[in-house]
């Protein structure tokens, strides 16, 4: 059977695999599963005591891996024994993960991938206008059973987020839906997010309670919506 240790470095987990990985593996895609749950989505997989990897062994890694991949993280490998790269590489397996000879190169290219993507994201929130606004919406996390959904306010809307004031029960990674209307038009416009950013109620308490959100799986069509309320609302403004 799999054994595996979890060890912690920064916001990375490192799991010590040792054994098999097999048909009867299924404990891997279980442990990845909470580590993804617990909101750790940097995972590095230290396959230096595993013996054997076989083909089922391969769909277990790749449905770990998807797991990850879904909620928008990152698993590495490191260490595999030379014996056992050629599964990897027949399967092709070895084209789509990375793979790292120390575990402190791992480490290091989980840091600079975060580096790139707040380039990125800094460039991405450039192309796209800020429109500070009094919206009333609806708002509820996706992972809670309950109908009801709480009522707040967007005072910050971008095509690509928002600030949401007056809801303090969410948390970092948090799944949220909301629901609101860009007048003129009647139509309610459903979208998906997730918190990027709590406000500390003592360093900033003027945002408290608050939190910034970041929309996902944003289709072309609502993120032009977006737009154009967002350059009505502001043209509107300088009207003025």
């Amino acid at each position: 059977m799999l054994e595996i240790k979890l060890r912690q470095s920064g916001n990375c987990i490192i799991l010590d695999l040792c054994g098999r990985i097999d048909v009867d593996s299924a404990n891997l895609v279980e442990v990845v599963g909470q580590c993804v749950r617990d909101g750790y989505v940097d995972i590095l997989c230290n396959l230096e005591d595993i013996q054997v990897v076989d083909y089922m062994g391969i769909s277990v890694v790749v449905i770990a891996y998807k797991e990850v991949v879904n909620h928008q993280g990152r698993m590495k490998f490191v260490n595999i024994p030379a014996q056992l790269r050629s599964v990897f590489a027949i399967s092709g397996m070895d084209r789509v993960i990375e793979i790292y000879v120390s575990e402190d190169l791992a480490l290091n290219s989980f840091k600079e991938d975060k580096i790139i993507e707040n380039i990125k994201k800094m460039q991405l929130r450039r192309r796209f206008k800020r429109l500070p606004i009094d919206l009333k919406i609806e708002l509820k996390s996706n992972r809670d059973s309950s109908p009801d959904c709480l009522k707040a306010e967007i005072f910050n809307l971008s095509a690509i987020g928002a600030f949401i004031f007056g809801c303090g029960k969410f948390k970092l990674q948090d799944e949220v839906t909301l629901k609101m209307k860009l007048a003129p038009k009647p139509e309610v416009l459903e979208l998906e997010a997730r918190v990027v950013w709590v406000p500390d109620r003592g360093v900033q308490p003027h945002e408290y309670p608050g939190i910034g959100v970041e929309f996902s799986n944003l289709s072309a069509q609502n993120q032009q919506k977006l737009i154009e309320f967002i350059d009505r609302n502001i043209s509107f403004s300088s009207s003025d």
